[in-house]
Formats: structure tokens, sequence, C-alpha cells
């Protein structure tokens, strides 16, 4: 019950309408089919890659339906709870839904233009989708959030690209980067969510990318966790840069002595109440109460 939660340090209530992973390609026409833990988008058909088109609609369903909740979520909290933005998702996951499998991965060399065409006009729509969103959720929200519940008083997101994964850095930075980098410019406080050691050979172009101000890092299912990566931390600490910290709290000690400081981490750690005392130990521990 969220009605018996506390928050210590700088952590506050939130919500968001979860529609699952990537809903733009619900915005943008594609088939939403919720299965337990998420939901699928599908493309209603599969068509040639130049016969795909991306334009926002103001009259989509599931946009229209993500907007009510939100107005609702305004009367009802008054400011009160955070109310975080949908989870939109990134430039080439969106794609995918509509090249699915290995036809987009060969469209980016048989049909570089129009992965570029697309990518831009979802752009586009992404942004006018979050603009009409934020529309309403900028009346009463004391700031902003997503499904990664960072909290900013300007405009944040947590971008990312999971398609990457499969991508070398070339790729990466013709057919991801720039849309990024656009992405970047216009939102105050952007963090990355870099996925999986796949991602990795994309940090350093990442990090060059002049208004990111952030990224979480998460190593992945059986891959050693958070504490185990003090180079990667490295980097984006040179970079000046701020990260999350993915994993358990109570190995966060072990990376901060590695590392010789905690300055420039965001973390979130819920515990239940008989770890409370535990918690707030921690918590004096780095200053944070």
């Amino acid at each position: 019950d969220s009605s018996c939660v506390e928050y210590l340090g700088d952590a506050f209530p939130a919500v968001w309408p979860d529609f699952g992973p990537g809903v733009l390609a619900a915005f943008l026409g594609a088939d939403a089919e919720p299965a337990t833990g998420t939901v699928w988008f599908r493309p209603k058909e599969e068509k040639e890659i130049s016969d795909i088109h991306f334009e926002y609609d103001p009259e989509n369903v599931w946009l229209k339906r993500v907007k009510e909740i939100c107005r609702i979520a305004m009367d009802r909290w008054e400011g009160l709870v955070q109310v975080a933005m949908t989870d939109l998702g990134g430039n080439l996951d969106v794609l995918s839904t509509f090249r699915p499998g290995e036809k987009l991965l060969t469209d980016l060399v048989d049909y570089p233009d129009e992965v570029k065409r697309l990518t831009m006009e979802e752009h586009r729509a992404w942004w006018r989708c979050f603009e009409d969103i934020d529309s309403i959720l900028r009346t009463k929200n004391p700031g902003y959030t997503a499904w990664c519940p960072i909290f900013s008083e300007t405009p944040y997101y947590m971008l990312q690209c999971d398609f990457a994964y499969m991508i070398g850095p070339k790729m990466f930075d013709e057919f991801v980067k720039p849309e990024l980098t656009e992405t970047c410019r216009k939102l105050s406080n952007p963090f990355y969510h870099l996925d999986g050691v796949g991602q990795l050979p994309h940090l350093d172009s990442l990090l060059s990318i002049p208004n990111l101000k952030g990224v979480q890092w998460v190593p992945g299912a059986g891959k050693p966790q958070g504490e185990e990566w003090p180079d990667v931390y490295r980097r984006i600490f040179a970079a000046g840069k701020r990260s999350e910290f993915v994993g358990d709290w109570r190995n966060f000690d072990k990376l901060v002595d590695k590392l010789g400081t905690a300055d420039g981490f965001v973390m979130f750690v819920s515990v239940p109440k008989e770890q409370r005392r535990e918690a707030e130990a921690f918590l004096k521990r780095y200053g944070a109460i």
C-alpha cells in the first residue's frame, strides 16, 4: 500500500502511466498486445521500409488514453504525487516494431537513407507526443520524471536504444547518435539507459554528447553487478557526467571504496521496515539525511 510508504533522502512519491516500453509504436499505429508484466507492439501489417511513414496523430486511441489518465492524476493528487512521462521508447527500438527482427539490421546496410528518414519522422512524432502529454503534466506537477524516477525541475527523460546492442560503433554514430544528440539538446536533463555489456562499445560516443547529463549503467542478467564495474563509472565521471548505481544498495560501499568517492551518483533504495535503521545509517553516511 503506497499510503504506508515513507520517502527518505531525496525520494518522492511518483506514479507513471505504464503502457509498455516503447508505447510510441502504438501512438504511431502499431497494435498493443498486453502480456504478463509487459506489452508487445506489433505492426498491423509488415511493409517495405520505403512504404512506412510516421506521423503524429492526436486522435490515436492509446495517446488519448494516456492523456486522460494524466488528467485524472492531476485532478486527484494536485501535485502531491509526481506523475511521470509514459515510456515513449528509443529511436531504433520503436522502428524495430515496424521492421522486426533482422529486417531492420539489413535495412541499415541496404536502405540507410530510409532508416534515417524514419528515425527523424519518429523523432518529430516523439516530441509532439512528449509535449502533448507534458502540457497536461506541467499544470500541477512540481517537476519532471520518467519510468526511472529521477526528479528534475526542468525537462528530463531516460533515453535509450536497446537495439544498439546489435550494432557496432560506426553504425551507432551514423544511425543512433544524431537523433540522440538532437533530443539531448532539447531536454534540460537527459540520461541514457545503457543496458547490457553489448552497449559498452558505444559509451565513449555517448559521453561525447554535450548535453547528456548522465548514464544509467545496467550490466545485464548473469553479469557482475554494479559494484564490479568501477572502470565504467570512472569513464562516465571523467566525461563530466553523472551515473545511476543499479544494484544492491548494501554493496554500494564496495564501489565507493574502489572509486574513492560517491560524488556524481544517483540511486534508489526500497527496503522493508525491518531494515529502516540500516537504510537511515546508509543515507547519513552519504549525507542524504
